[in-house]
């Protein structure tokens, strides 16, 4: 499975939607996560990674990590895991 679909699969089930449900083109928001979602998100991601994501709850748009959409959240994790294997 790769990392997009990894992402997705973690998204969606914090949505309580099915796969198909998740486009690379939404923001978290318009697939219904809230904040408490957006951390659980993270946490989930962060744990089937072993990643930690530079990211600030109180403050997410002053974060490194960019959580505006699907597709940007993808490639966020991507880098973060080609960084670690370095």
């Amino acid at each position: 499975m790769s990392v997009a679909d990894k992402v997705v699969k973690i998204i969606a089930e914090q949505a309580m939607l099915e796969t198909s449900d998740v486009s690379l083109d939404n923001s978290l928001e318009d697939i219904g996560i809230d904040s408490l979602g957006l951390v659980e998100s993270i946490f989930a991601i962060e744990e089937e990674f072993d990643i930690t994501i530079p990211f600030n709850a109180n403050a997410p748009s002053n974060s490194d990590f960019d959580i505006t959409s699907v597709a940007k959240i993808i490639q966020g994790i991507e880098r973060l895991v080609k960084e670690q294997a370095a």
